[in-house]
């Protein structure tokens, strides 16, 4: 079986985590899906690209190797929904944002193959994603979580009109200290963006983020708008990620300045 997650490990308290953006799909699901599902369109495309500074920030960073189309590790289990009144994909989804079927028809994963999915993909991921903020807890008395996730700009499944550019989600203040995430806002610059808006944070931001116990956790949702070709095959637009990696990397730094200060207050 192919590896689950890749791991690095820092040495400053910053761990990224990338679930979302794997594309590996194990030859036995593969021989299911419809050309839809093959496409994967639902990827979070070229992050580790977009990322690709983290190692000189010290940063640790796990990232997912299996498409969301396995197993999705940005949902709770149990498959509740994260946005009570609103559409949203489940644990296994079956279909794409677009409402595509990902599956040829009869060959939908029952409930007992779902169970299995967790046991085998899910699990291992968010183990060591525990593991290691604890780690960076015990090592620098507080542990910095950043959910890195993206997504098409426009998506009427989930919202109306266009996505802003950035979409900071901190569970409504509840995943990191106070005045976190309103800072890391006003340090956006020649982007559209937005604070606990249409996306406030998945599983990973809500679960994980204990603040009161030194672990702060931010998710960024981008639109691919700002780096990439929202159409197959899906390339990154040079130009644009030029544009965009001092942005992140001044967002990384800052969210870095505000959990130090956390830390020695």
């Amino acid at each position: 079986m192919a590896a689950l997650y890749k791991f690095h490990p820092g040495r400053t308290p910053l761990l990224v985590s990338m679930p979302h953006t794997g594309t590996h799909l194990p030859l036995e699901f593969k021989k299911r899906l419809t050309a839809a599902g093959l496409a994967m369109p639902d990827t979070d495309w070229h992050l580790e690209k977009l990322y690709d500074f983290l190692d000189e920030l010290g940063a640790s960073v796990l990232v997912a190797t299996h498409s969301r189309y396995v197993v999705d590790l940005n949902r709770p289990p149990d498959n509740a929904n994260l946005y009570p009144g609103q559409d949203t994909t489940p644990l296994v989804p079956i279909d794409t944002f677009h409402k595509e079927p990902l599956y040829r028809r009869g060959a939908e994963p029952p409930e007992s193959e779902i169970a299995e999915r967790v046991a085998t993909y899910w699990r291992p991921y968010h183990a060591k994603l525990a593991e290691e903020l604890e780690r960076l807890r015990e090592k620098f008395d507080c542990a910095l979580l950043w959910d890195a996730h993206s997504i098409f700009s426009a998506v009427p499944r989930f919202f109306s009109g266009k996505l802003a550019d950035l979409n900071l989600g901190t569970a409504d203040g509840r995943s990191c200290a106070g005045g976190i995430g309103e800072s890391l806002l006003k340090k956006i610059a020649g982007y559209s963006a937005v604070l606990n808006g249409r996306f406030k944070g998945g599983y990973i931001t809500r679960t994980y983020g204990d603040p009161a116990n030194g672990v702060h956790a931010v998710q960024l949702e981008l639109s691919e708008a700002t780096y990439m070709h929202e159409s197959p095959p899906y390339r990154t637009r040079n130009d644009l990620l030029s544009k965009l990696k001092p942005q992140l990397r001044a967002l990384i730094e800052e969210f870095c300045r505000l959990g130090h200060a956390q830390r020695t207050g």
